[in-house]
């Protein structure tokens, strides 16, 4: 049950980390300057979902793949949310398959962004262990 406990709180964290990222692009004009129109307000309201979701996500570090190399598995957990954005979220946001609405670059700019929950995820388990 501790590792639960962890793997939740390590997904929050990088959640947080992922959430801050993506306002950061959206506030310095990094995400619009390529025609994606990813640009949040950071208010508690958008925030707080996220960090939850990502705990829950946190939960997939469970599996018991490449647990020796932390980042590798990072990134590819990242994945599960980095679809279900694109391919479940977007659509129902109407914000089109891949959220293509939003600009042509926007898959690649979530899949970079649930990279960072990943990376942040594995790095404190890292640092747990």
């Amino acid at each position: 049950m501790r590792k639960l406990y962890i793997y939740f709180a390590v997904g929050c964290l990088g959640a947080l980390a992922n959430s801050i990222v993506v306002w950061l692009f959206g506030y310095l004009g990094i995400t619009s300057s390529l025609g994606v129109s990813i640009a949040p307000s950071l208010s508690l309201n958008w925030l707080y979902p996220r960090i939850v979701w990502g705990g829950i996500w946190g939960l997939l570090f469970i599996l018991p793949m490449w647990n020796s190399r932390l980042l590798l598995k990072g990134a590819v957990l990242s994945l599960f949310p980095t679809a279900v954005q694109l391919f479940v979220i977007f659509p129902m946001k109407e914000k089109g398959i891949a959220g293509l609405e939003l600009g042509l670059f926007t898959p690649i700019f979530v899949l970079f962004f649930n990279w960072v929950w990943g990376a942040v995820a594995a790095l404190a388990i890292k640092t747990e262990d």
